[in-house]
């Protein structure tokens, strides 16, 4: 039996599991109060505060650390990587503090390593968010220094697919699927034989979400950049976390946006051009795919609506078969890739060694 922890780091909570073999039998999520956050300069500074309490919440269970076998961890945004499990070391430490964007999800790696260090086990990611295996058709954009970007739900994205292709009776990697992420931020990404080939940076592109405003009018963002009315911050808030159903709305809850198009016009049209452009999106990577469609994947939280599901699938039913796979499947995805290693399914990859496309700047 092969005993894994999990270890996933939010925006404000930490999510810990521990696995054995394929049975989930520990599940703890730690919600970190604001006022505490708010006392780091930036989110690497919340190192030392984070460890802390993975070590209390595994202490306060039944399990040491010294139980494990490996630990698994949410993939940080370290660039462009091939799909796979990468073994932890010192590259990838090196990459995770030195990353230019100060996001949650490196320090779970961080973590991982310096837990892992006095009981010898070994440290893995799965599928970060940086997974790059676009065609590079599909990073043209229209401005030479303007390529576009793989940032994507990767990982929930790919153990979706390994899920309807088992449905299927086929493996991930002899179908095409359409898979929508549907979250805060929603990734659409054709899925070509175990490839995402292309895909909508959710936070610059594709439908907006409950809080992004996903693709808009590029005269009209240099206008407002320039308008004198916001900072730069101020502007990049504005897109991110403060777009889409926030907006419109003043909620970024679709149950509470469902409830007001019942009662408001404004309200139905808003929703309803969400599920509209998400279905958009969608039938843009099924003609990426050639029509060849497997399946249509719908998941994330919002997907959890059948009520914005079923206006969604009045848009794309005629394309393919549609799965509802609810939710984030973070934590399995996590597992399960590490499992993998353990067993011998799969090589684990090195961060040193990874496939980076010619025109892709390395830092």
């Amino acid at each position: 039996m092969n005993r894994i922890l999990v270890i996933n780091c939010g925006s404000t909570s930490t999510k810990i599991a521990i696995f054995e073999d394929e049975v989930r039998v520990l599940d703890e999520e730690i919600d970190h109060d604001f006022s505490e956050l708010s006392k780091f300069g930036k989110v690497m500074d919340q190192f030392e505060y984070r460890k802390s309490s993975v070590l209390k919440a595994i202490k306060d269970s039944k399990f040491s650390v010294k139980d494990m076998n490996a630990i698994s961890c949410r993939g940080g945004l370290i660039g462009p990587v091939e799909s796979g499990t990468y073994l932890v070391d010192k590259s990838m430490i090196d990459a995770l503090r030195n990353s230019k964007v100060d996001h949650a999800s490196n320090l779970s790696g961080l973590i991982g390593y310096e837990i892992a260090k006095d009981v010898g086990i070994p440290v893995y990611v799965t599928d970060p968010v940086s997974v790059d295996e676009m065609d590079d058709l599909a990073r043209i954009s229209g401005l030479p220094d303007l390529e576009r970007k793989s940032y994507s739900h990767a990982l929930n994205m790919k153990w979706v697919g390994r899920m309807a292709a088992q449905y299927l009776g086929k493996k991930y990697d002899e179908c095409n699927f359409v898979i929508a992420h549907l979250g805060g931020g929603i990734s659409v990404a054709a899925h070509k034989h175990g490839r995402i080939i292309d895909v909508n940076n959710a936070n610059d592109e594709g439908p907006f979400s409950s809080e992004r405003t996903g693709e808009l009018p590029v005269g009209d963002i240099v206008r407002t950049a320039y308008s004198g009315k916001y900072s730069k911050n101020e502007l990049k808030k504005r897109y991110v976390g403060q777009g889409g159903l926030i907006a419109y709305l003043s909620t970024n809850d679709l149950r509470v946006a469902l409830n007001l198009a019942k009662k408001d016009q404004k309200a139905k049209i808003i929703v309803e051009a969400m599920a509209y452009q998400i279905a958009k999106g969608i039938s843009e990577m099924a003609t990426v795919l050639d029509g060849k469609v497997d399946g249509i994947i719908l998941t994330g939280g919002m997907s959890y609506s059948n009520e914005f599901v079923d206006i969604i699938k009045s848009y794309i039913s005629k394309i393919s078969l549609v799965f509802v796979i609810a939710g984030g499947h973070e934590m399995e995805a996590l597992a399960m890739g590490t499992l993998r290693v353990l067993e011998g399914k799969e090589k684990a990859k090195f961060y040193d060694q990874r496939s980076v496309k010619v025109n892709e700047k390395v830092s």
